[in-house]
C-alpha cells in the first residue's frame, strides 16, 4: 500500500505511459528479489536494513514532494524528469522493506516462489494502478490532484521519518 500511495502521488507528475510502466516492472522486480534475498541472509541485517530503509523512503518522499511544489510555482516543463537511475532508486527505496518480508514468508509457506510471484505480481499491479489513476486525477484537478499528491507524500515521507 506504501507504493500505491507513492504512485499516485508520482502519478499527478505527468509521467509518459513507458516510464509509468517501466517504473511498474521495476517496483514489480524488486518486490520479487528483495523477499528472496530476506530469506538468506540473517536477522541482524534484516534489522540494519529496515532502520535505514524506512529513514531513506521518508526523506526520498519529502524530497519528492518538494520537487512537486516546486513544479506547481515554477511550471517549466510538462514531463517530470524521471530517469532510469531515478526510478531505479525510488524502486529500491519503496521495496526494500519486503527484504524482512521474505523471513516471514518462509515461515508460513512452503513455496516461497509461487508466494513471491504473487507478492511482486500484485506489487506491479498497485503500483501501476495509483499511477494511472495519478495521471488522472491530474487531468480532471490539474493543480489540485499535484497539490494532493505531494502532501500525501509528505504525510506518508514523515510517517517513514517519525518511525526511524
Amino acid at each position: 500500500m506504501d507504493t500505491f500511495s507513492l504512485s499516485l502521488g508520482i502519478g499527478t507528475s505527468n509521467l509518459s505511459k513507458r516510464k509509468c510502466f517501466l517504473f511498474s516492472i521495476l517496483v514489480g522486480a524488486f518486490h520479487f528479489f528483495m523477499p528472496l534475498l530476506g530469506t538468506l541472509l540473517v536477522k541482524k541485517l534484516v534489522s540494519f536494513f529496515m532502520l535505514k530503509s524506512d529513514f531513506l523512503l521518508g526523506a526520498i518522499l519529502i524530497y519528492l514532494a518538494i520537487t512537486m511544489f516546486i513544479e506547481i510555482i515554477h511550471p517549466e516543463e510538462k514531463e517530470k524528469k524521471m530517469n532510469i537511475v531515478n526510478m531505479l532508486l525510488l524502486s529500491l527505496s519503496v521495496s526494500i522493506d519486503s527484504f524482512s518480508t521474505g523471513i516471514g514468508l518462509s515461515a508460513i509457506t512452503t513455496n516461497m516462489l509461487l508466494a513471491v510471484i504473487i507478492f511482486s505480481s500484485v506489487s506491479f499491479c498497485f503500483t501501476y494502478l495509483g499511477l494511472l489513476i495519478g495521471k488522472y486525477a491530474n487531468r480532471l484537478l490539474g493543480t489540485y490532484a499535484t497539490i494532493f499528491g505531494a502532501l500525501l507524500l509528505i504525510v506518508i515521507g514523515l510517517f517513514h521519518l517519525l518511525h526511524f
